[in-house]
Formats: C-alpha cells, sequence, structure tokens
C-alpha cells in the first residue's frame, strides 16, 4: 500500500483529520477565508478564524459548512485540499484514500455533494461512514455485539443521536442544534438584556469560560463583556453572570434533549433495557459544557457520560474504520 489513507472528521465547526499510522494530524477550526471578488481562497483553518468579523471589504472569513452539511461546494472543495495536502504532503505521487463523516439524516444529494468535494479535493476513493457510528467506535463501545449502545454526537452545528445494535445504526435522529446555536443564543441575550451586541468569537469564549447547563443557585462568577452598544453605536462594557448565561443557553440544550428523548421513545424496547443499564454516551466538544450530562441524566432519567477525549471520538472512530475497512464495510457507503 503507497497511497495513505486519511480519515476526515467535516465538522461544522472544526475539521479533524486522522492518517493512518499516525493518529490525529490536524485539529482546525472549519473557517476559510476568500477574496470577495474572485473567490481566491486566502487562508484556511486557524489563521482564517482570526479574521472572523475583523476582514477589510475585499476579504470574506466564512464556514462552508452549516449544521453538519455543505453550504458552499467551491469552498469546501478547495478546503478538503488543503487539509489533505497539509496531511499527505503537497508532493505526493499516490493519491490519498478518503472516508468522511456525514450526519446520519442527510439527502442522497448532501452525500454526493460530499463525494465528489473529496474526489475533485485529490482523492483516490472515498468512503462515506455516519458519524454516530464513527463516534461510538472513537469511545471503544462494542459496537458489533447484539446489544444496545446509544451515541450522542454534539457538534458545532448539529447533535446526532443513534441507538447501535450489530454494527449497525437502529434508530437515529439528527437535531440541526449545536455549539453554534449555544454561541447565538448567548449574542441574542446580550443584545435583549443589555443592548449590547458582540461577535461570534465573544460569544464562544463566554460558552467555554462560563456556561454551566445546571446554572447557579447563587449569582456565581462574573465576566466583563466588551462590545458594541446597539442604541449609540459605541463601544461599550458590562458584567455577565454564571446565572444569566445559563438562562440564555437553556432553551437551547432542551431543543439537544427532546431530540435525545425521541430516539429514547422510538427504541425497542430490548434495546432500551440496555441502554438503562450501559447509558449514554456523549461525544463531540458540546458535550463537555459544564454539568451537560448531569442535566441529560435529571430529564431523559437515563445515566449519562462524556466519552474520554470526546472532541477526537469522531475523528478517531473514522480512522478505526477505515483501517479495519472489512470489519466496517457494511456501515460504510462510498
Amino acid at each position: 500500500m503507497f497511497s495513505k489513507r486519511i480519515g476526515i472528521d467535516l465538522g461544522t465547526a472544526n475539521t479533524l483529520v486522522y492518517l493512518t499510522g499516525k493518529g490525529i494530524v490536524i485539529n482546525e477550526p472549519t473557517v476559510v477565508a476568500v477574496t470577495a471578488e474572485e473567490n481566491k481562497v486566502v487562508a484556511v483553518g486557524k489563521e482564517a478564524k482570526n479574521m472572523l468579523g475583523r476582514t477589510p471589504g475585499n476579504i470574506v472569513a466564512m464556514r462552508p459548512l452549516k449544521d453538519g452539511v455543505i453550504a458552499d461546494y467551491t469552498i469546501t472543495e478547495a478546503m478538503l485540499s488543503y487539509f489533505i495536502d497539509k496531511a499527505c504532503g503537497s508532493s505526493r505521487f499516490f493519491k490519498p484514500e478518503v472516508m468522511i463523516c456525514i450526519p446520519s439524516g442527510v439527502t442522497q444529494v448532501e452525500r454526493r455533494a460530499v463525494l465528489d468535494a473529496s474526489m475533485a479535493a485529490g482523492a483516490k476513493i472515498a468512503y462515506l461512514i455516519e458519524e454516530p457510528l464513527a463516534a461510538a467506535i472513537g469511545a471503544k463501545i462494542p459496537i458489533a455485539q447484539p446489544a444496545g449502545h446509544m451515541v450522542v454526537d454534539m457538534g458545532g452545528g448539529s447533535t446526532e443521536c443513534a441507538v447501535i445494535s450489530l454494527g449497525g445504526v437502529v434508530v437515529h435522529d439528527s437535531v440541526r442544534v449545536g455549539g453554534n446555536k449555544i454561541d447565538e443564543a448567548i449574542a441574542t441575550y446580550t443584545k435583549r438584556k443589555f443592548n449590547l451586541l458582540i461577535g461570534e468569537r465573544t460569544a464562544e469564549e463566554i460558552k467555554i469560560n462560563m456556561a454551566n447547563a445546571l446554572g447557579q443557585e447563587k449569582e456565581g462568577e462574573r465576566v466583563e463583556i466588551r462590545g458594541r452598544d446597539a442604541i449609540t453605536g459605541l463601544p461599550r462594557t458590562i458584567e455577565l453572570t454564571e446565572q444569566q448565561v445559563a438562562e440564555a443557553i437553556y432553551p437551547v440544550l432542551l431543543d439537544i434533549i427532546s431530540g435525545v428523548k425521541g430516539v429514547l421513545e422510538k427504541t425497542p424496547p430490548e434495546l432500551a433495557s440496555d441502554i438503562i443499564d450501559k447509558g449514554i454516551v456523549m461525544t463531540g466538544g458540546t458535550s463537555l459544557l459544564k454539568n451537560f450530562d448531569k442535566l441529560m441524566t435529571k430529564m431523559t432519567g437515563v445515566p449519562c457520560h462524556v466519552a474520554e477525549d470526546a472532541i477526537l471520538c469522531v475523528a478517531r472512530g473514522t480512522g478505526v474504520a477505515l483501517e479495519n475497512i472489512e470489519l466496517y464495510k457494511r456501515s460504510i457507503s462510498k
């Protein structure tokens, strides 16, 4: 085997690349900066993310994926090409084999778009694997057993809930709510309550540092937020408490939990009893939200726990599936 094998977790917020034999080699934001007139790529990943909300008129920093699916085909292709080159080295003689994750509820058209984009970006052959399956493999869940395992993969654009048994997905649901919606909820809250406009990077920092799914009985800690006053248009600073952040994000968390409940309601009774024994495994960046597992346990009545290295589970699972392609071939399409 001269050609390299690459597993890509193409996420709305971050893209992770797994190189067979080396593990995860790239973990960068899914952001691309392009020139406004020619649509020429200027920067990709971390460099492009630093430009979000700070670009001059002739450059646009954008996220080419929305809610877990491709929103801008040309830009996604350019971004995939950049990541494949970075992982394999641009002077490659053999084209790599690529496996990409897709949300479980995507349409045939959306599947086709991912396959075409990866082939155009320089793949010799492209495979697709469903995100919950990849997350389960990455979280070291024994999916081949005739027992029910439930995985909830919470990314930036969507939340994937699935019950897996005998190496396949039995019941699944995809909720187009994730970390980005939590950022939006925080920005909307500061605008409504304080007339303060903040950017998505500021909202994301508040989420990472302050968000607590259960809130606090008391006010909790405070943080200073800088933004632009919606009325005067001038810069202004306010103080935000942990309790207020919890209040802002609570409706979004309820949307995610209702998706999980929907899958539990459709689960066959035999598998439901397995899930009560084993609990729900949470993966993805949004699962790291403070006390979210406790809130989920409280609302569903099923024990929930966050997988080890939750952010890396999908990428690692994709890599493992690619290394053992014969073992998982029933779960893979191309």
